[in-house]
């Protein structure tokens, strides 16, 4: 199943896609008690998104789907609590800036005010002429978890999506008085409007085998990064065990697990300039689309 956050008749949505469009899906079939908007945050939050797919066909079949000029997308979730990111975690990656592979998952993060949805730009700022592409495969968690195992890691997965890691290289890589490279991640990772995240939720049914999955990502046409999923230093159950150790982990979250090699900074392609188009695939699952604006 892929179900998408959408803004439509002035509220939050949640939507199953089928192969016309989107359904929205109608609290009343669900039989929750509802006060607010019925959008992907609550279904996680109320553990019904295993109930949302045993009802899919129904909620395919009693409601029409929209045309696409009906709605905008939203995030895949509205306010994560968390938004985690791993660094240097593809060994062609790795490559590419001639390191070797750390000996354990380096993570970072992200804050709200980054995270935009498929469609919506991402801003070029006045502070940045270094804007720099990352395509990642992002995991939503499901269930409430801490201290994971990593053998039952995906029983706390809701799904997966796409998420564009865009970078300010001339914020993030700086140099101390000794010439010593050193990484600034707030400036260089988490300005406005840099973190796409969706288009859908691909529960993992629909995924299978993550790791078989190729990660790609264009820039107006051009094919800059493309790999296997499974080129992941660490991958997603180690990830989980790692970052759960002392954190709680909350429906609603997200870990981005790392980009492939082919990013502008290494090399020595232009970087990201108004205008430009991005887009982020998962093989055929699902495409993140994203313009770019410059901030006035």
């Amino acid at each position: 199943m892929k179900i998408a956050n959408i803004y439509y008749n002035n509220r939050k949505c949640a939507s199953v896609s089928s192969g016309d469009g989107f359904h929205i899906i109608d609290a009343g079939l669900l039989k929750v008690d509802l006060k607010g908007d019925l959008d992907i945050d609550f279904i996680l939050a109320n553990n019904l998104l295993e109930k949302i797919q045993g009802k899919e066909r129904e909620i395919v079949d009693s409601t029409p789907p929209l045309p696409e000029s009906s709605f905008r997308y939203l995030p895949v979730v509205n306010n994560p609590e968390k938004i985690l990111m791993v660094a240097i975690n593809y060994y062609g990656h790795l490559k590419e800036q001639h390191r070797e592979p750390p000996l354990q998952p380096l993570f970072f993060t992200r804050m709200r005010n980054s995270l935009i949805a498929h469609m919506e730009p991402i801003l070029k700022p006045k502070v940045s002429q270094m804007v720099d592409w990352e395509g990642e495969v992002g995991v939503i968690i499901g269930q409430r978890t801490k201290y994971i195992n990593r053998k039952n890691y995906e029983d706390y997965i809701a799904g997966y999506t796409l998420a564009n890691d865009i970078s300010f290289r001339d914020l993030q890589i700086k140099t101390d008085r000794e010439g010593k490279r050193f990484t600034d991640w707030v400036p260089g990772k988490t300005l406005d409007s840099s973190f796409p995240l969706g288009p859908v939720l691909i529960t993992k049914d629909e995924v299978g085998d993550i790791y078989s999955r190729k990660l790609t990502l264009k820039v107006n046409g051009r094919t800059e990064q493309d790999s296997l999923v499974d080129d992941m230093v660490f991958k997603i159950d180690v990830l989980m065990e790692n970052i759960s150790r002392g954190i709680t982990l909350k429906p609603g979250d997200v870990i981005s697990t790392g980009t492939p090699g082919g990013v502008a900074y290494y090399n020595r392609r232009n970087f990201l300039n108004k205008d430009d188009k991005v887009e982020v695939s998962l093989g055929n699952l699902a495409t993140l689309r994203n313009p770019v604006i410059a901030e006035n």
